[in-house]
């Protein structure tokens, strides 16, 4: 036996739960791959954990068991709940500043770092997988109904007015959508330029007031009730639950994830067309620009001071302008930089894939405004809920659009004042 030799396994072991399953999962073991092979002292050891709430909640639990992991990624919605656990978060822009790693917040697309700065601009968290809603369709589909499948449908009406020619074609249903609530009402507000949420959507205190049951989005739920009756929308459920239907070629028109591109181009047997999401043309200020969805990396404390280095090195090599531009191409997400932006066109990338660029030119249409920035609301993953539970009851007619939505406001603030009541720093 030799003594003395140090075993090329001596690599810092730093654990990286994350909640990407099927074709993203391969390119996040992809990403730690390419960092562990680029040096020697530190070895990221991806596990997948389940979905984003399965996550989240089993860093919670590890974190009082003090087993936490050095990395967690964490979706965007429990922003203000990781913000609120300030012992237990280590803010990635102090991260950066003590271990001596350059970090320049600018360097970062504004819509991408608004949604995880505090009031200051300072990243709480590493932007990893930014991905906003677009529109999907199927253009053998179209052909088969007469419908130009050159031609996106670019508002409200023009979906409603192709899915029923869908429909008229044989199609089991026009157009269908997942995450109903970051769809129908985020990101429909934010692109319509209407406040979910007194206090800037919430960046503005934790006393905020939800306030999204307005005309536009009463009258936006009715319109989806009354194509509901003829399937010319076809409520698929929760989560990612109707993504499967477009892949199918059930339904012709699909509004989901930029992030499920790779997966709808593996698993689609037609040729797909996409598109901005739709607005309803007689709202001023529509469209606006769309907000983010997604998550990111948030670094947990009482860790060994050696996995801190290596986690600064690891985000210092995901802000590398060929990583993040490799990462996009592959998945769907968005570049978090701007030099990841510039690369992939100057390699001819949005050339060669006309819809690759949408979800960039959709959460830059214009500067974000007030309303248009994202949300910082707590116990949102909960809120969420309750507006999809409503969203439900109108969609089906049990319930007018009007007292659906006036029930999720009242549901989401007693929600909110109980997340407030519980913060320390309130």
């Amino acid at each position: 036996m030799s003594w003395g030799i140090t075993p090329a396994s001596a690599a810092t072991d730093i654990i990286w739960w994350h909640a990407m399953s099927g074709e993203l999962g391969k390119q996040v073991e992809k990403l730690a791959a390419e960092f562990n092979a680029s040096q020697a002292d530190y070895r990221i050891v991806p596990s997948y954990k389940g979905n984003y709430t399965e996550t989240v909640t089993a860093a919670i639990f590890a974190f009082r068991s003090r087993s936490q992991p050095a990395i967690v990624q964490v979706n965007e919605i429990a922003t203000a709940t990781m913000t609120a656990a300030k012992g237990a978060i280590y803010p990635v822009f102090e991260l950066m500043r003590d271990e001596q790693e350059r970090f320049s917040p600018s360097a970062y697309l504004p819509a991408v770092t608004g949604y995880y700065a505090d009031v200051d601009g300072n990243l709480l968290s590493f932007p990893f997988n930014a991905s906003t809603p677009i529109l999907y369709y199927n253009k053998d589909m179209f052909r088969r109904a007469g419908l130009d499948p050159e031609v996106a449908p670019r508002t409200w009406p023009e979906v409603g007015m192709a899915a029923t020619r869908l429909r008229d074609s044989g199609a089991l249903c026009g157009f269908t959508t997942s995450w109903p609530s970051w769809i129908h009402v985020e990101n429909f507000s934010a692109f319509h330029n209407l406040p979910i949420a007194t206090r800037i959507n919430g960046f503005g205190g934790l006393d905020a007031v939800l306030i999204f049951n307005n005309p536009v989005l009463t009258r936006h739920v009715a319109q989806l009730a009354d194509w509901q009756s003829a399937k010319v929308f076809d409520y698929s459920g929760r989560g990612q639950s109707a993504e499967p239907r477009f892949q199918k070629g059930e339904c012709g028109i699909f509004i989901g994830s930029s992030a499920t591109r790779a997966d709808i181009k593996a698993n689609s047997k037609f040729e797909v067309g996409y598109g901005m999401m739709p607005y309803w043309p007689d709202v001023a200020g529509a469209p606006q620009n769309s907000i983010i969805g997604g998550a990111t990396l948030w670094v947990l404390r009482d860790r060994p001071r050696a996995e801190y280095k290596g986690v600064a090195k690891f985000f210092a090599f995901l802000s590398r302008p060929e990583v993040q531009a490799a990462w996009h191409q592959a998945t769907g997400y968005v570049p978090i930089t701007r030099a990841a932006f510039e690369l992939t066109r100057a390699q001819g990338f949005y050339d060669r894939d006309p819809g690759a660029a949408i979800a960039i030119e959709q959460i830059t249409l214009h500067p974000p405004t007030e309303n248009s920035r994202g949300l910082r609301l707590g116990s949102f993953v909960l809120i969420r809920d309750a507006i999809e539970d409503e969203l439900e009851q109108a969609i089906s007619g049990r319930k007018s659009p009007q007292a659906a939505l006036d029930a999720a406001v009242e549901r989401g603030n007693k929600l909110l004042r109980q997340f407030e009541r519980a913060s320390p720093d309130r």
